[in-house]
Formats: structure tokens, sequence, C-alpha cells
């Protein structure tokens, strides 16, 4: 009995590795992180598809102009003016700029959500929501850490 559960825990260790090994290091392989000086709550949201508390960023209140970049890479993501209070907690836009992410479902939570990623380098930022008030009708619902804002001058 004792060595035919060593060999059941054994085969059920290395069936897991043969199945998620691939896929992690798939997933991985397209997350990059690009600016050393992330702050380890950074790299969690971005890298292991964290989540700020809520009303704790600092861009919930910025309505100057300019543009929203990834934290990690720089790319830009959001023009200023798609930006709206959605009361959320979270800074929220109802468009992205053309090709700034990639998106994939999120069943996480027991629900279904579209997680959105920076196209350039893999981070995760949030989750797209079909209830905007615009006339797109999303809210891109951005963890503030995954952003730097940059006035126009």
């Amino acid at each position: 009995m004792n060595f035919r559960r060593k060999f059941l825990k054994l085969f059920g260790i290395s069936a897991l590795l043969i199945f998620t090994l691939p896929y992690k290091i798939l997933y991985s392989a397209t997350k990059k992180v690009i600016n050393s000086q992330l702050s380890k709550k950074q790299k969690d949201i971005m890298f292991n598809n964290g989540t700020e508390r809520p009303f704790t960023s600092d861009l919930l209140k910025e309505d100057r102009e300019g543009f929203y970049h990834c934290a990690n890479c720089n790319a830009k993501l959001f023009a200023s003016n798609s930006k709206f209070d959605s009361g959320t907690g979270w800074p929220s836009f109802s468009e992205a700029l053309p090709g700034a992410f990639k998106t994939k479902i999120d069943y996480s939570f027991g629900m279904k959500r579209i997680e959105y990623h920076c196209a350039n380098c893999g981070a995760h930022h949030g989750h797209v929501f079909l209830d905007g008030p615009t006339a797109t009708g999303k809210r891109f619902c951005n963890n503030g850490l995954c952003l730097i804002f940059i006035p126009e001058n």
C-alpha cells in the first residue's frame, strides 16, 4: 500500500509538471522586466497579476493633459482625455491607444473577465469591462502603480 501511494504521488507530480511547466515557460517569456527600479508591489501586480488596494493611487486625482505610459517599458498606453472617474477606486479609461494592449480571458474569482497586458512587455495592467459611460462602452480599470503619467508641455 505504501509503494502504491508513493507511486501515485510521484506520478501526479510528474503529470502536473508535464502539463504546467511548458505553459509557465511560454507565459513568462512574454513578460519582461525592463525597469529595474520597479517596487516589489509593482512587480507583484505587473508580473503576478496582483492588484493594488482601491483608492490608493495618486493618479486618481490627475487631471492634466498628457499620456499614461507603462511603468515597466514606458510604452504609451492612454491619452489623458480618455480618463474618467468610475468611482471604483482605480484609474479608469474609456479607450486605449491603438495596439497598446493584448487581451486574454481571465476566469479567476469565479467570473469571466477580460484581462489586458502591455503589448510591448507583457506586464499585467488590469481588466476591461463593458460598462463604461462613453460611446466606446468600455472601462479599462487600471492599477495606478502600473502607470507613469507624463504631462504635455
